[in-house]
This record gives C-alpha cells, structure tokens and sequence, in this order.
C-alpha cells in the first residue's frame, strides 16, 4: 500500500513538474513557438514519456486546471439544494481569491489566463473541459436531457462570471476593488439560476 502511495505520489509530482516548466517555456516564448520536444528536453524527458502524461501539448497548460473538472459535480453530489450548495462553493472561491473564479491579482495568475485565452487551440481544449464538466455535473443532476440542460446553465453561469472578474482585473481594475461586484454578481445569477431551475431546489 505504501509504494503504490509512494509511486502515484511520483507521478502526481512528474506531472506538476513537467507542466510547470511547459507553462514557463509558454508564457517566456508563446505557446506556438515552444515545441514539445523542447519541453521533453527543458524536462528531462524523452518525447515519447512526456506524451504518456500528456496526450496533447495544450494538456500541458490546462493540467494546472484538471483539478477543477469534476469539482461541480462534487459539490452538488448529495445536496438538498445543488444550485445553493454550487452558490456557497463559488461564494467561497471568490472570498480565498481562488484563480478559478477569475478574482485573482496575481501577475502569474493574470500572465497564465492570458495565456489560456489568448491561444486559441488551448481555447478550444479548454471548451473540452467544459464539456467533462457539465457531463459529470448533468450526471450528478439525475442524467438525461433535463441534467444537461441544468448543467450546461450552471457551469456557463461560473465561466462567464469568472472570466469578468478576470477581464476587469487584467484590464487594471484592483482585485479589492472588483470584489464587491463580483460577489453581487454571483449572489444575481445563482438566484436566477434557482429561479430558472426549480425542480433543483429542495421540496417543502
């Protein structure tokens, strides 16, 4: 038990490795001028090994945000009140100024969404997460048409709010300063989200 502890430990740590000196090469250089086998070697890896982590050079960036793929899921799995408990958990994010939520001053935080957004084939993969997303949201909602129209309103809810906080913030705005609105801006589309979804909310 303990060495396949240690040995998934390894990876985890092989895989934040590599994609942190991806992220670096990217954002010095761009991402389209950097090649994946200047990243094996920046590594220390061979091509082959680093594709066996990363099936897509645009993996290397949008691992930073795997974490947070399946995270609505968790949140809504098992509450009385998905859209409440999904209110609560981005409420949250935005008072621990978690990147996620787009309200984070950080010259590396503002440089990586740049870089996120700023290239479009990590754009589109970047959609792909999104759609992992919502199917995994839409599963915990009960499945079928009605989960993945639930879904795909609650996780477009999250992405628009985070990235206006992000388009504000790198347009200058302080962090201090966006807060407020953005905390009123959540506190208004989650309760129009409940308003909209109300086979969601808890019978009384």
């Amino acid at each position: 038990m303990g060495e396949m502890g240690l040995r998934e430990r390894k990876k985890r740590q092989m895989y934040q490795d590599v994609s942190d000196i991806a992220v670096r090469l990217f954002l010095e250089r761009g991402f389209d001028a950097v090649s994946v086998a200047e990243v094996a070697a920046a590594a220390g890896i061979s091509k082959p090994t680093l594709f066996r982590y990363f099936p897509a050079k645009e993996d290397l960036v949008l691992h930073r945000i795997a974490d947070h793929e399946t995270e609505a899921a968790r949140v809504a799995a098992g509450a009385a009140d998905p859209v409440d408990a999904l209110r609560r958990n981005f409420l949250a994010g935005l008072e621990r100024r978690d990147p996620v939520t787009g309200l984070n001053g950080h010259p590396a935080v503002l440089a990586f969404h740049a870089l996120l957004y700023g290239t479009p084939s990590l754009v589109a993969r970047a959609y792909a997460h999104l759609e992992r997303s919502e199917a995994a949201l839409a599963e915990v909602l009960g499945g079928g048409l009605d989960g993945r129209l639930a879904a795909g309103q609650i996780i477009a809810v999250q992405r628009i709010l985070a990235q206006e906080n992000w388009r504000r913030i790198a347009a200058g705005e302080p962090v201090e300063e966006v807060a407020p609105d953005a905390v009123r801006a959540a506190e208004r589309a989650f309760r129009r989200l409940a308003e909209g979804l109300p086979e969601l909310r808890p019978r009384r």
